[in-house]
């Protein structure tokens, strides 16, 4: 059994959860609250930034050209996506603070950040997949069972339906499974750890966005 199919069968309970979701229910039929939706946009935003240092981190320690190449081209992405993000929804948000990342944010930056800084490659490696992989499944459960007509999110989920994205998915997957095959099991252990952990950040980041999460002081 490849260590991806591991992982996801690992982190799967979480990644139900995550379906159950009140955030994911009203993206879903279109009666998620405006508030709780740009917040989720902000937040997503400043997350971004943040991941794709991680991403272009990673592509530096890597050792296959191929492997490179594609980390650079998803750091690349992420940064294009928050460009979108913000003349799209971020830049229409009427503030006169600068936004700061919740703690929900925070924390799932800081953890990468953390195994960008101490692990080794290959956990790094599992530590961003859930990024591309749950948001991917999460993306594909929402076309799926979408309110079609009406839906003001409508713009938003249609994001989702990219060829390239499930292509960039892929390629992640394969890479974990290659690291995956040259390491020991304990090796592979501690990458289902990364996996699992921040399969368990995307949950909280949901959840964050629903609660409007501030800093209580």
């Amino acid at each position: 059994m490849k260590w991806s199919k591991q992982a996801w069968d690992k982190a799967k309970p979480i990644y139900e959860k995550i379906l159950e979701q009140p955030f994911i229910r009203g993206l879903i039929d279109g009666t998620l609250d405006n508030e709780k939706f740009m917040f989720y946009i902000q937040q997503d935003a400043l997350y971004l930034a943040e991941y794709g240092k991680v991403l272009t981190g990673l592509a530096s320690k890597l050792s296959r050209p191929e492997h490179i190449e594609a980390f650079i081209h998803f750091a690349g992405d992420s940064i294009a996506v928050e460009k979108a993000l913000h003349e799209s929804f971020v830049s229409k948000i009427s503030s006169t603070s600068k936004p700061v990342p919740s703690p929900g944010c925070l924390l799932y930056t800081s953890f990468l950040l953390r195994q960008l800084a101490n692990a080794p490659v290959e956990v790094i490696a599992a530590a961003v997949l859930p990024c591309f992989w749950i948001y991917k499944e999460v993306g594909d459960y929402i076309l799926e069972h979408q309110t079609m007509g009406g839906n003001p999110y409508q713009k938003w989920i249609n994001t989702y339906g990219g060829e390239e994205f499930e292509q960039s998915v892929k390629t992640a997957i394969s890479i974990c499974d290659e690291l995956a095959d040259r390491c020991t099991s304990e090796q592979q252990q501690a990458m289902t750890d990364a996996y699992v952990m921040c399969s368990r950040m995307e949950w909280i980041f949901w959840d964050s966005a629903w609660r409007l999460e501030k800093w209580p002081v």
